[in-house]
């Protein structure tokens, strides 16, 4: 199982640095609120409450 976080930095309300760092720490404390399952997801979203990416645990293929 893959771990994956994508975010589209080009779509962040205000600064790019302090956006994607603000996300990574509250998605870093939040996670232990999901299931660590495939099929766990979410969508990201920035100070502004827009949509701009997601996180979900997937499977590897062999």
């Amino acid at each position: 199982m893959k771990f994956t976080l994508s975010v589209d930095v080009d779509a962040l309300a205000g600064d790019p640095q302090e956006e994607l760092a603000r996300i990574l720490r509250y998605w870093a404390g939040n996670l232990k609120h999901y299931e660590v399952a495939d099929g766990s997801a979410e969508t990201i979203r920035d100070s502004a409450y827009t949509a701009v990416g997601n996180w979900q645990f997937v499977p590897t293929s062999e």
